[in-house]
């Protein structure tokens, strides 16, 4: 009877379904795994109030009032302390390469100077490329200066502690004074552009030839894998070009991004994030059965990209465990070259501790896409 729901009827669609859901395990592995990755990433992984930020000290002299100040800011939880520079020279290197978020200098002539009730100031330099990392430590200087040395002002010198802060603190903001966060966000968007149009554009590229019945034709030409791999990423390649060309212009020109170091070293390093996203894309391609499995893989892999390379939240907030992994994503490391060269002037020397990650992802996955792909024939 019309308008009535037949209960069997209704069962035996409800098992179609089911025996459907069993058949297209990626596509249901994607719809668990998904949900669950956001769970943890955005549960445990996301940390928008950094601590145990790196900071290096130039230590003028090493007297009791500049071992209060340096033993306060390491117990407010923000500052790590980890080493001691030998001159400003060497903490410039440091800041430049990302070794460290801050630089602290003491003074030579700091204690003779704070007693004398001169008012002597302490220079913390900061790293200041992602505004959101350094904000709260640079806040909690303020706190720390008051009450750092008036432990130790007693006797003769108590009237300097009753005027807190018995010294100043200096604090200077490197690579961006302003904290303007177009800074920050507008370079890492190249990152994030390229890796999100060029792992989806090569990972639909495979399946849609096997979806329109042309990959036969493919496989019967008389042509290697490294062939067909190569002439399938090369003019992706030079569209990436294309996305970051109109990205750099409109950085420059709409939101003022300085452009401190060598536009040319940046598009030798574009080369290699470009091939390493696409030969990521190709790879899910051998592995999809249809287009719509190759975006499901490629959201898996742009999800935990964008979320622990450092683009959205500070990468040093994030716990050991979310560190590792985002080692292991090009975009961490993309994200340091542009960022450094862009911002702080950086040059070879500065970026090639992260060169050569992105090297060795896109060899891997390039002989994983070829591995993949010779399977595909058999």
């Amino acid at each position: 009877m019309r308008g009535v729901i037949s209960l069997r009827r209704f069962w035996a669609i409800l098992v179609k379904e089911f025996v459907q859901m069993r058949r297209d395990r990626l596509t249901f592995a994607m719809m668990v795994g998904v949900p669950v990755l956001q769970l943890l990433l955005f549960g445990y992984a996301i940390n928008a109030d950094p601590k145990s930020l790196p900071t290096a000290v130039v230590m003028g002299e090493a007297s009791p009032f500049a071992r209060a100040f340096l033993a306060g800011i390491g117990n407010s939880g923000y500052f790590r302390l980890v080493g001691e520079a030998v001159d400003e020279q060497a903490a410039d290197r440091m800041l430049a390469r990302g070794d460290v978020q801050f630089v602290v200098t003491i003074p030579v002539d700091f204690q003779r100077r704070l007693l004398r009730g001169e008012h002597p100031a302490v220079l913390v330099e900061a790293d200041a490329t992602d505004p959101a990392a350094t904000s709260n430590a640079l806040a909690a200087l303020s706190r720390i200066a008051e009450t750092a040395a008036v432990r130790d002002l007693g006797g003769a010198q108590a009237g300097l502690a009753a005027r807190p802060p018995p010294f100043e603190v200096r604090i200077h903001r490197r690579y961006n004074p302003e904290g303007v966060t177009a800074y920050n966000v507008v370079p890492g968007l190249m990152g994030t552009i390229l890796t999100m149009t060029m792992v989806i554009m090569t990972s639909l590229g495979m399946t849609r030839e096997r979806e329109r019945g042309t990959m036969e034709n493919l496989l019967a030409m008389p042509v290697r894998p490294a062939e067909v791999m190569l002439g399938k990423i090369v003019p992706y390649i030079l569209v990436g070009y294309v996305q970051v060309t109109v990205i750099l212009l409109a950085a420059r020109f709409l939101f003022g991004v300085p452009m401190a170091g060598s536009l040319v070293l940046l598009s030798l390093v574009l080369v290699i994030f470009i091939a390493a996203n696409l030969a990521i894309g190709f790879t899910f391609s051998t592995v999809a059965a249809n287009q719509l499995q190759a975006m499901q893989m490629a959201f898996f892999f742009f999800l935990p990209s964008i979320l622990l390379s450092g683009f959205m939240f500070p990468y040093r907030g994030m716990p050991d465990w979310a560190q590792v992994v985002g080692e292991i994503l090009p975009l961490t490391h993309f994200l340091r070259i542009v960022r450094g060269i862009l911002l702080k002037g950086s040059g070879w020397t500065d970026i090639a501790p992260e060169v050569w990650p992105l090297l060795a992802f896109m060899a891997a996955a390039m002989a994983l896409a070829l591995l993949r792909y010779r399977r595909t024939l058999d």
